[in-house]
């Protein structure tokens, strides 16, 4: 094994401005990812024109699911890209590709004009999306384990999801403003583009505070050994040694990304399209409820520093496979704004257990010279083949007249989540973060 070189260790200040140099870029690549769900409602006549507001709403969610399938190639690559070449270069990276999809999107005319060219580049546009967004995951999560230090490392990682749904309620604020300065008519027009402008130009921004942040230690570690090593860091053979860590990866993600995007993602159209709210109420439901949502993330990730990380999951496996049917089925059928609003809060709230610990403990799970491919990987193909696909399978079976049957569908995913939180070992006790890095 090559000698490794000394790392100069980071002060706490230093420490910080880089994970929240981190955390403000994953804040923007997440809001570039959720504008196109939440301006679905507005822009799918431009370019998809004939047909319901379902049928649309059914073609926009079948492209959020074709960018959900560039996810486990993002997720591959930039592994690879940041187990070679560092956290940071790969962070950089993936903002860049976030930026020209936004852009592209915002640019494109409407089928009215260029016809089918229109579907075509908004494919093409969130191909793109779903390639850094595949990459940022694995990424982020692995470079906010690596930066944290020992005792908090569940409550800094748990700002991934902190500033993933940052983003979520930050594209919600625009639709929510656009809504009260905008006609209906202008947002149908035109409106609809300016979120997609906006997000293109923060992720500028992103992109200029990401240069100053720092490597991480355990990399910079670990760079002599994979640089000397016949077996580069970040390859898919040296994955292969972790099967188990790969499905429990797997197994763990299952659950939690159904229940997420369920309540989040689909929750808003679920309001207007079955419960019968106008959009900016189920904007402004959903928005309060994230808001809520967001506070609870370092909390939970905190308390899994004290009491270690399967309880916390447990308490997400437990509720969702107890309380998804009756959440869905009271939430379908309530008219009013605040029962509705305590509904979705609760379903969050259960759903909070996942998202506020899973970086941390799929990051746990793995050695530094693997570590962000095999976080990425199989995360980005779970979430591609369920979380993906999650709106269009719902909007399927109402669309067909049986959409209580996608409330059974999210439970038994969860449950099958709840079987792994069962049978895997706590990660706090059993981490792979404190590793010396080793020869491959």
């Amino acid at each position: 094994m090559p000698a490794s070189r000394t790392v100069p260790d980071l002060s706490s200040a230093a420490r910080l401005r880089s994970i929240f140099s981190g955390s403000v870029g994953n804040l923007v690549e997440w809001y570039d990812w959720y504008v196109y769900s939440a301006f679905a409602l507005y822009f799918a006549p431009a370019f998809f024109p004939k047909g319901n507001l379902t049928a649309q709403l059914l073609n926009t969610a079948a492209i959020f699911a074709v960018g959900f399938l560039m996810r486990p190639l993002g997720g591959w690559l930039m592994g690879v890209y940041a187990d070679r070449h560092g956290r940071k270069a790969a962070l950089l990276l993936s903002v860049l590709l976030m930026c020209a999809g936004s852009l592209l999107i915002a640019l494109t005319p409407s089928y009215q004009r260029i016809g089918v060219a229109a579907p075509i580049l908004l494919v093409v546009a969130r191909l793109a999306q779903g390639l850094s967004v595949g990459g940022e995951y694995g990424t982020s999560a692995t470079y906010l384990s690596e930066m944290a230090d020992a005792k908090n490392r569940g409550f800094y990682s748990s700002f991934q999801y902190v500033t993933l749904i940052a983003g979520q309620l930050l594209a919600l604020l625009v639709q929510l403003g656009l809504q009260r300065v905008l006609s209906p008519g202008q947002m149908y027009a035109w409106g609809w583009r300016v979120p997609f402008v906006i997000g293109a130009a923060a992720a500028v921004s992103a992109l200029y505070l990401r240069r100053s942040m720092a490597e991480t230690d355990a990399f910079e570690q670990q760079r002599p050994v994979a640089a000397g090593s016949e077996k580069p860091a970040g390859k898919l053979a040296v994955l292969r040694r972790y099967p188990r860590e790969v499905f429990t990866v797997v197994g763990m993600t299952l659950g939690g990304t159904i229940a997420f995007y369920t309540f989040t993602n689909y929750a808003q159209k679920f309001l207007v399209n079955t419960s019968g709210f106008s959009k900016a109420d189920a904007t402004l439901i959903s928005f309060g409820a994230l808001a809520v949502t967001v506070v609870l993330q370092p909390l939970l990730g905190a308390l899994s520093d004290r009491v270690g990380r399967r309880p916390v999951l447990l308490f997400f496996g437990v509720g969702a496979t107890l309380a998804t049917v009756p959440l869905l089925t009271l939430l379908g059928r309530t008219h009013d704004a605040w029962t509705a609003f305590g509904l979705l809060l609760i379903g969050l709230v259960i759903v909070s257990g996942y998202t506020a610990i899973n970086a941390i403990v799929k990051a746990e799970l793995f050695p530094t010279e693997i570590r962000a491919l095999g976080v990425g990987l199989p995360y980005a193909l779970t979430v591609a083949l369920f979380g993906g696909s999650a709106e269009y399978v719902a909007l399927q079976a109402k669309d067909h007249g049986v959409e209580s049957w996608y409330y059974w569908y999210v439970t038994a995913c969860a449950a099958i989540s709840l079987i792994v939180y069962l049978r895997m070992p706590d990660t706090k006790r059993t981490s792979r973060l404190d590793d010396e890095p080793l020869s491959m």
